[in-house]
């Protein structure tokens, strides 16, 4: 089937109806990851600002670095150290979730320490890493590369993203009550407890799927921006998820295809992430233009 898709997109190239950067296999798979991952983090990413939660998902991004460097000492492959960049990320946000509970550290407080932990960590182990594998893998997994998008990537975010619908289809209007009021939402007798173990551990699942496309670093800044900018503009829930999906999705293609196309030596993650500022910028002058057209109006 994926044959099929850069076949299609070959005869596109040919044709004249799109640019010469989608002759190459690779940019053809980052797009398609693209395509997958800007909805997920702009719908997850939504439930990051209603919940307040910003600074775990820049926790269990920077998790992912330890993950991937106990992977390579370990000696999984340098560009798909899957198994423990999974297992540790998961592990380390269902352990945040589990002292969370069990203390009465407050939630911003006790992120901090895991944050602290995870960096600490995984900058000890980047200077074995560093001794083993070319540094610029090492950039790879912080900063992200669209090189190192591979058909097994794309399975693994498909299989993520399958998951994520499903559980959307199922449960999303329990989540979002949970996220607005927890009271309300145990009071209708829905598992609260459960839906927070759900909520780290979807953060988990999509933050290592978007690592190899993103970075480790930056991961969490995709999460949060296209949500925040959501927020100023959306009058309501149902449209600042679809504004974050959407700010998200274009930030991603655009920091994937624009530096391609225009031949620029910059780093796809720190692209992506500086389209998604872009957004927020323009986000706030509708907000600020809104504001004031109201306050005439008054």
């Amino acid at each position: 089937m994926l044959a099929n898709v850069h076949s299609w997109f070959q005869t596109g190239v040919d044709a004249g109806f799109l640019p010469d950067i989608f002759s190459y296999g690779f940019v053809v798979n980052a797009f398609i990851a693209c395509l997958m991952i800007g909805p997920l983090l702009g719908a997850l990413g939504t439930l990051v600002v209603v919940k307040r939660l910003a600074f775990l998902s820049e926790a269990v991004g920077h998790s992912a670095l330890t993950g991937v460097s106990i992977g390579i000492l370990m000696g999984e492959p340098v560009t798909e150290p899957w198994i423990s960049l999974f297992a540790f990320s998961i592990l380390f946000a269902l352990t945040l979730q589990w002292v969370r509970g069990r203390t009465t550290v407050p939630y911003d407080a006790l992120i901090g320490v895991f944050l602290a932990f995870a960096l600490a960590l995984g900058a000890a182990l980047l200077m074995f890493v560093a001794k083993k594998i070319n540094a610029h893998l090492v950039e790879q997994v912080l900063f992200g590369s669209i090189l190192t998008t591979s058909v097994y990537d794309l399975v693994i975010l498909s299989v993520i993203t399958i998951a994520v619908l499903i559980l959307a289809f199922t449960a999303c209007n329990q989540a979002f009550l949970n996220a607005l009021s927890p009271d309300i939402a145990q009071s209708r007798r829905i598992r609260v407890t459960l839906h927070d173990y759900g909520f780290v551990l979807l953060i988990a699942l999509i933050t290592v799927a978007a690592v190899k496309i993103i970075g480790a670093i930056l991961v969490g800044a995709l999460l949060l921006i296209p949500a925040a900018s959501a927020r100023l503009v959306a009058s309501n829930l149902r449209s600042m998820v679809g504004y974050s999906m959407l700010i998200a999705t274009t930030s991603a293609l655009t920091g994937v295809l624009l530096p391609m196309q225009m031949k620029w030596a910059i780093g796809t993650g720190p692209a992506i992430i500086l389209a998604a500022c872009i957004w927020f910028v323009l986000a706030i002058g509708i907000y600020s233009f809104r504001r004031r057209s109201s306050t005439i109006c008054a």
